[in-house]
């Protein structure tokens, strides 16, 4: 087979697929070594591709914010593309690895992508440049392709993980002839419900079903958080529905202290590896994207993209429900243009809210510090038992 000459990789994609094998030009043919490896934390090498050669990726343990560098660059070509495909080959340990796009030079405006490698067998992985995510906050950090960043300008091309993946086992990957995508068919369904967004959900605890919930967010709902490790939300919820319904609450919990919602975007792949059709996806973020810079229309606009990748991810399946802002002992009027956001891309998109912000407002009359542990951020007992109280009740059946 004949390879096309080496293109500039341009800017991101994103749903990740197995697709059939790929036409558009090459990006990258991987028959030489041009990606770098980060220093102490990994290596790269040439091996047998699945067409001529391609390059092997492995990374040690804990091995962080570490990233196989390349000098690959975006050209006017990559706009006329509808995304980019890829080889990829693991080693038997089933796992997830990174690619990430740089746009335009400018370090702050970064597009990350989480695909699957599974088995021993070549797989196609095809993004388009939609789907991959802007992970940091900022006026530049808008959708990649179709009226938002041009992919021409993709300046960097990487493969590896940012520190909020959180989990950094020792992996390797090979990676074989990166191509841009011509064309790339979506799922174009809109699965926002005319009515009740959390129809599905309640019924079942009406009936007092099973339920299946997949609880994203930070260190309010990471049960690795010293705060959590005793007694936190979701638990407390899984308990609760149990005792009022009788419904059995399968939690879920992909929460990761640290971070922002974009960031636990990218990762949606891995939580739905595990929970393909969850009954619920609660989303809960806000402290870390505000310290970040995120403000209220543009946290609103990431609260909406939550509500529609977590509905296309799993084909519909999954009810979404919103939870605002929490507010903080220590700041506690700071974060409210953030929960105001979560309730109009709740209203916009027709998904379930549950206003904790509102909640823990309510109680704040007979002392605010209760519901926090010393360091006035993070939840006390009284604080989750709070939070879960609220997300039943936004669930529950009707009165």
């Amino acid at each position: 087979m004949t390879r096309l000459p080496l293109f500039a990789l341009a800017t991101a994609c994103a749903a990740v697929a197995w697709a059939a094998p790929a036409e558009g030009p090459i990006i990258a043919t991987m028959d030489e070594l041009t990606f770098a490896a980060p220093k102490g934390k990994g290596t790269a090498e040439l091996v047998e591709g699945k067409v001529g050669r391609a390059v092997k990726f492995t990374l040690d343990t804990d091995a962080r914010s570490a990233f196989f560098t390349s000098r690959v660059r975006g050209t006017a070509e990559w706009d006329r593309a509808a995304g980019f495909s890829f080889w990829v080959k693991g080693d038997g340990t089933d796992g997830f690895a990174g690619l990430q796009l740089i746009h335009d030079d400018d370090f702050a405006v970064r597009y990350d992508l989480c695909f699957p490698v599974k088995g021993k067998e070549w797989q196609k992985v095809t993004a388009a440049w939609a789907d991959l995510v802007p992970v940091l906050p900022g006026p530049k950090a808008r959708p990649l392709g179709a009226g938002g960043n041009a992919p021409s300008k993709v300046s960097a091309l990487w493969f590896g993980k940012w520190w909020y993946w959180g989990d950094y086992p020792a992996h390797t990957f090979t990676v074989d002839e990166i191509r841009l995508e011509p064309a790339i068919e979506r799922d174009a369904k809109d699965d926002k419900p005319d009515g009740d967004p959390l129809a599905r959900v309640r019924a079942k605890l009406r009936a007092g079903k099973p339920v299946s919930v997949v609880t994203m967010g930070d260190s309010l709902t990471d049960v690795r958080h010293h705060a959590n490790r005793k007694t936190n939300w979701p638990t407390l919820l899984a308990e609760t529905a149990k005792a009022a319904h009788g419904s059995e609450v399968a939690v879920h919990n992909p929460a990761i202290g640290g971070t922002q919602l974009r960031q636990n975007l990218v990762l949606i792949p891995r939580w739905l590896d595990a929970v393909p059709e969850p009954d619920l996806v609660t989303v809960w973020f806000g402290g870390n994207d505000w310290g970040a810079g995120m403000r209220g229309p543009e946290f609103e606009a990431a609260c909406g993209e939550a509500v529609d990748r977590g509905r296309r991810s799993t084909k519909g399946k999954a009810d979404v429900l919103l939870l605002t802002t929490c507010p903080s002992a220590a700041a506690w009027d700071t974060t409210a243009p953030l929960a105001e956001a979560v309730r109009k891309a709740a209203k916009e998109k027709n998904a379930g809210v549950a206003d904790v912000a509102a909640a823990f407002g309510a109680v704040a009359k007979d002392g605010r510090e209760r519901l926090f542990v010393a360091d006035r951020v993070h939840l006390s007992p009284d604080g989750h038992a709070l939070a879960a109280g609220t997300v039943l009740k936004a669930i529950g059946p009707a009165p």
